[in-house]
């Protein structure tokens, strides 16, 4: 059975495209009319080979290969007297599978987010494919090139880098282009002006006269600066954009009579091009792969800030429920007394009832002094000042003797619920702090207001004798317990001297906290600006 293999032959299925077909054409029809306008030291069939192997994927490189054979062979076919047979088939057959081999062995860097590898398939498809078209003419051609070989070498290998830095990074930005930043009109003005600066200055160069080598050098020269601002505005964009068009108008500047013509002036600033083009792509590559970093975070930022204030929320919520299980226990407990005293009296014991009247009154009062320790009700009706004004904080306040009356400016009614929640609970905790690692009288300052198109409020908390300053251990705690709420709140948070200055502002979304009320980028200087006329 193993061997009917032999006796029966194989079957070897093999299914053509139409699509295929014409993709094979398409890629002949592109590399003859770009072969047209190239020139050795300017190829752009080179660039067509790479472009295509990269934009498609490796099912369809055999009709690539069909597409590269049907173009070298109505080109060479008539070269076979002149040349020969062996070296028609020889020289065709390897350059196109040596381009597939090399984008092969760089697939898993191209999965890669960064750009860079394009700089090393372009350098080693160009290396080389001009080393094997080289070798075999000067092993098959009966008259071997008249050129010295090191010579050819540099000058063909330039010519194929630069086609293929003109044609690669426009391939992958329009395949990219999905995954690339969406593009604004803003954008799309300053490229074409860019680009037009581009074409003006090599459309110039052309105009030069040919004795006046050094004005077109330098002129041409002059045509990498807005590549260059486009790289470093736009990264990989802006670089697979400025490079090609750059490279573009130099060769179709190059003066030409034939395919084989060489201008040496070209050729030296063709040369200090390709190594900037490739330098550009590479800079470009690294600007964008940062963005990107630097994107990630920023979004990880927010989303940890937006998680931190949920956090808040949450916890706030659960706090004010509380509040109102203990207010009602309180009322429950209240009248429940009342009933007994009311009983006391109608019997007579009436020393006894007043006795429990001035014992329940002091109690009632404390419990609803600590409930409003747990959840600052007051706040949501009266607004953030009214509840450090009265209730509980300010009786803890009063009895430590040390905090003076707060000087409290602005409509704290204008901020959102949550903002003021946050407000509250951070200027508790920074008092706290100072009271427990600070001897002396403390302050507490507060103003309302807007800064830019932002509404926010800024605390200071501060010890009144001015030649003091916070230790180091109350500036660590401050930084370790007040930083992160006003962080959630797009605040800051800054210990200077003898003080602590709490900034917070509205983070421009709704903040949940809202909710509360259905029962009833601006830095720390200009906050500091307002304290400060708020202070005199």
């Amino acid at each position: 059975m193993r061997l009917n293999w032999w006796n029966e032959g194989l079957q070897l299925k093999l299914r053509i495209h139409p699509a295929g077909l014409a993709l094979a054409v398409l890629y002949a029809i592109a590399c003859w009319a770009t072969r047209q306008l190239s020139l050795d030291q300017f190829y752009l069939p080179a660039g067509v080979r790479v472009a295509a192997v990269l934009l498609c994927p490796p099912r369809l490189w055999p009709y690539l290969l069909l597409g590269e054979y049907a173009y070298f062979a109505q080109m060479r076919v008539p070269m076979i007297d002149r040349y020969g047979l062996t070296w028609v088939i020889l020289g065709s057959a390897f350059q196109m599978p040596v381009v597939m081999t090399i984008v092969h062995l760089h697939r898993n860097v191209i999965s890669a987010v960064k750009n860079a590898w394009l700089i090393s398939v372009a350098a080693f498809a160009a290396i080389s494919v001009t080393l094997i078209n080289l070798l075999l003419a000067n092993f098959l051609w009966p008259t071997p090139p008249d050129f010295p070989l090191l010579t050819g070498i540099v000058r063909l290998v330039v010519g194929d880098f630069i086609g293929i830095l003109t044609f690669a990074p426009l391939v992958l930005l329009w395949s990219r282009g999905k995954a690339e930043v969406q593009v604004r009109k803003r954008d799309v003005a300053q490229m074409a002006g860019a680009l037009a600066l581009m074409v003006v200055l090599g459309l110039s160069a052309a105009d030069v006269p040919a004795d006046a080598v050094t004005t077109k050098v330098s002129l041409q020269l002059l045509m990498a600066l807005p590549a260059v601002l486009l790289t470093c505005v736009y990264g990989w964009r802006g670089a697979a954009i400025g490079v090609p068009t750059l490279n573009m108008i130099i060769g179709l500047t190059t003066p030409a009579t034939h395919p084989e013509s060489f201008d040496p002036a070209s050729f030296a600033t063709q040369q200090i091009m390709a190594v900037t083009g490739a330098a550009l792509l590479i800079l470009g590559s690294r600007i964008t792969h940062y963005y990107r970093r630097y994107r990630l975070r920023e979004i990880g930022e927010r989303n940890a800030i937006r998680l931190a204030r949920s956090s808040h929320v949450a916890s706030e919520l659960d706090l004010r429920e509380r509040a109102l299980h203990l207010r009602r226990l309180g009322d429950g407990i209240d009248h429940a007394l009342d009933e007994v005293i009311n009983w006391l009296s109608a019997q007579g014991h009436l020393s006894i009832a007043e006795s429990l009247v001035h014992v329940a009154s002091i109690h009632s009062r404390q419990l609803r002094e600590q409930t409003s320790m747990i959840y600052p009700t007051a706040l949501e009706h009266l607004g953030l000042y009214v509840a450090l004004r009265a209730g509980g904080v300010r009786e803890a306040w009063e009895k430590t003797a040390r905090v003076a009356n707060p000087a409290l400016l602005g409509d704290p009614c204008q901020l959102s619920v949550g903002l003021q929640l946050a407000a509250y609970r951070t200027v508790i905790d920074a008092v706290s702090l100072l009271i427990q690692g600070e001897a002396g009288q403390i302050h507490v300052r507060a103003r309302c207001g807007r800064i830019g198109s932002h509404r926010g409020i800024l605390m200071t908390v501060s010890l009144l004798d001015q030649q003091r300053h916070l230790s180091d251990a109350t500036v660590a705690a401050a930084m370790e317990r007040l930083a992160g709420r006003t962080l959630a709140y797009g605040g800051a948070l800054k210990c200077t001297r003898n003080r602590i200055m709490l900034a917070m502002k509205e983070t421009g979304t709704a903040a949940p906290l809202e909710v509360f009320t259905s029962n009833g980028r601006n830095s720390i200087s200009g906050f500091e600006a307002d304290a400060s006329r708020a202070k005199a």
